[in-house]
């Protein structure tokens, strides 16, 4: 199959599994006032039940919630033109949830992990033991950054007269990443001396960057002038001149490298067309360094020493797969490289042909080498289309751009 030939079918499999995804979210019934509902287990596909735990239906997860917002929104948009029978579907169940979550960010001013059947933030430690989350208003988390996501992705559809607000909410959480008032770990009481106390990794500059494509798309991209300054950053400290890896931590030897792909994903989605030709060859050698040293079957590890370049753990979660088509997607219609064509053939056969259960249109969440684990790599819930959906949906539109520019480049052989 030709490079335009994989490109094209790949556009087509990638709408189907988002379609069919998003069916299967909506089909769910919903939880509380009206939040998603993706608590079932990808290996029995049993829904969780009171008796599950943290897993249960009475907690709620702000991360969740926030990406699911944020990937409704988005894909309503998506499908208005090709399947709006869908799209109105979608909407019916996004608007409402914007409505609550809008509620829960006002009540406190931030978003939190984990909320109780009574909506309140807790810290649920992995013992099974619960404590009232501490509220701080100067410490920020993760759970901050995509229900605020969310919030503007939904307010630009549904509510164009608080866009604005949401939007003036972004620098606080920009400064908080850049002066130590970002806790990354929101298993603990949210804590300054925690927040300043922990190591110097890159998770938080990677997830908000991907913010900065979605504000381009809304019409919004002076609210993105932490982009760049973001991409610099971690490619400076970060970047491991011997292995071309990302080290999590400056110094240290732990290299995420799903997280380096989904951060050369988020950047290129950002960087216009005449960005600077040497910074895009070095987001593609990351990409390539990263899933050459990290895709050693079934999946990508999720954690490669930089040193030795060996995986140091047996999980491969499902989402760098759909990240790294994201990636490399992107990557490769710029750069026409037959290596990067081929890291997103890899990743998509793996994806389709290991994780993707097709019926019901959900992924295996984490695989070993021996087949599916029941290992949970952030939260219980299944994906709610944000990173298999929004990664597979940044895919669509370039195989779209390319077919229409009759995309099968001389040099991305077949």
């Amino acid at each position: 199959m030709t490079g335009a030939d994989f490109i094209c079918e790949a556009g087509r499999a990638y709408a189907q599994a988002n379609a069919g995804s998003l069916r299967w979210l909506l089909a769910r019934p919903l939880l509380g006032p009206g939040f998603l509902n993706s608590k079932q287990n990808s290996i029995t596909l049993a829904d969780y039940g009171p008796g599950d735990g943290l897993r249960a239906p009475a907690f709620t997860y702000g991360w969740i919630q926030g990406r699911g917002l944020e990937a409704l929104a988005t894909h309503a948009a998506y499908f208005e033109a090709s399947d709006p029978e869908l799209a109105r579907s979608v909407d019916a169940v996004a608007r409402p949830l914007y409505g609550i979550l809008q509620g829960l960010w006002a009540r406190h001013g931030h978003a939190y992990f984990c909320y109780d059947a009574e909506f309140e933030p807790i810290v649920a430690a992995p013992n099974g033991s619960m404590a009232p989350q501490t509220k701080p208003a100067n410490i920020y988390t993760y759970s901050d950054i995509f229900v605020l996501k969310g919030l503007i992705a939904a307010a630009a559809r549904y509510d164009r007269d608080s866009l604005d607000g949401y939007l003036a909410q972004l620098p606080a959480l920009v400064d908080a990443i850049e002066n130590w008032r970002f806790q990354m770990d929101e298993r603990r009481p949210l804590a300054a001396e925690i927040a300043a106390g922990q190591p110097d990794d890159f998770g938080p500059r990677m997830i908000l960057l991907g913010a900065a494509g979605m504000l381009r798309r809304i019409g919004r991209p002076e609210a993105a002038g932490f982009a760049d300054r973001f991409i610099k950053h971690v490619l400076d400290r970060h970047l491991d001149p011997a292995s071309g890896l990302l080290l999590n931590v400056p110094g240290e030897d732990s290299c995420n490298v799903g997280h380096a792909i989904e951060l050369v994903g988020f950047a290129l989605d950002h960087l216009s067309p005449d960005a600077d030709k040497a910074l895009i060859e070095k987001l593609e050698s990351v990409l390539l360094a990263s899933f050459a040293a990290g895709f050693r079957g079934p999946g990508v590890r999720l954690v490669v020493s930089a040193s030795s370049g060996q995986p140091t753990s047996p999980y491969c979660p499902w989402w760098s797969l759909p990240e790294t088509i994201r990636s490399a997607a992107l990557c490769h219609e710029r750069t026409g490289n037959p290596l990067v064509l081929d890291v997103w053939r890899k990743a998509h056969a793996a994806f389709f042909e290991t994780y993707w259960r097709g019926e019901p249109a959900i992924a295996y969440q984490t695989m070993t080498e021996q087949g599916p684990v029941d290992f949970v790599p952030a939260t219980p819930d299944l994906d709610p289309g944000y990173h298999t959906g929004l990664s597979l949906l940044a895919a669509i539109e370039v195989a779209a751009r390319m077919g229409a520019a009759g995309a099968d480049k001389p040099e991305t052989g077949a």
